[in-house]
């Protein structure tokens, strides 16, 4: 029998190719996916890829061929939850509460996502080193500087005064990261599941009663 033409070894190695790069990527987001637990779990200090590859179930040369280093797959879980956040506030205007409601709703899907990122976050905030500090300050100054800026331009600005309005911002930040970092303790609790649909349902539908009060104008008698 004859060999098959050139072409079709072309095309036969070409969709070998594209499998291997299928896996890679499935395999990298695997990663990721289990590295984001273990930081928020143990923090970066007490996580090690070690912890990492034997959860996924690869060696750990193998985790190499992805992230070059501990500080390097840190920030690929950071740029991974973070980055959509970004988005939906660049995205996203304040101007009317169907709006602010709209900007709720997208984050709080984004992070119900990735729930172990709030956790993360809140632990490497009260216990990083000076370098992680740093790091998570690269991603969160920005999503807090533009929650100001959005909370500025809207009718906040007019029920608050100017000094309030970081504080504002920061509260409206704590609710959000604290009710996913509280979810392992109210299961262990009483079995509660904050991460379920019904529970997110509720807490986006108070967060939205929520900033109807803090966000709308001031409409008391003077």
């Amino acid at each position: 029998m004859d060999p098959p033409p050139p072409q079709s070894t072309a095309l036969s190695s070409g969709a070998t190719s594209v499998r291997q790069s299928e896996k890679g990527r499935r395999t990298a987001e695997r990663i990721l996916d289990v590295a984001e637990e273990v930081f928020a779990d143990k923090g970066f200090e007490g996580a090690t890829l070690r912890d990492v590859a034997g959860r996924v179930g690869i060696r750990i040369p193998s985790l190499y061929n992805h992230f070059a280093s501990k500080d390097r797959l840190y920030a690929a879980v950071l740029e991974r939850g973070i980055a959509p956040v970004l988005r939906t506030l660049a995205v996203s205007a304040v101007d009317d509460q169907q709006s602010r409601s709209r900007i709720l709703e997208d984050t709080l899907a984004v992070l119900a996502e990735r729930p172990n990122l709030p956790r993360l976050v809140l632990h490497e905030t009260l216990a990083g080193g000076q370098h992680l500090r740093t790091m998570l300050a690269e991603w969160l100054s920005p999503v807090l500087l533009q929650a100001q800026t959005l909370v500025e331009s809207g009718p906040a600005a007019k029920r608050w005064e100017p000094a309030q309005l970081p504080h504002l911002v920061l509260a409206m930040y704590n609710i959000v990261v604290g009710y996913f970092a509280a979810a392992p303790l109210y299961r262990d609790l009483d079995g509660s599941d904050l991460l379920s649909p019904e529970a997110l349902r509720r807490q986006a539908e108070f967060m939205q009663r929520l900033t109807e009060l803090l966000f709308s104008p001031d409409t008391s008698p003077k």
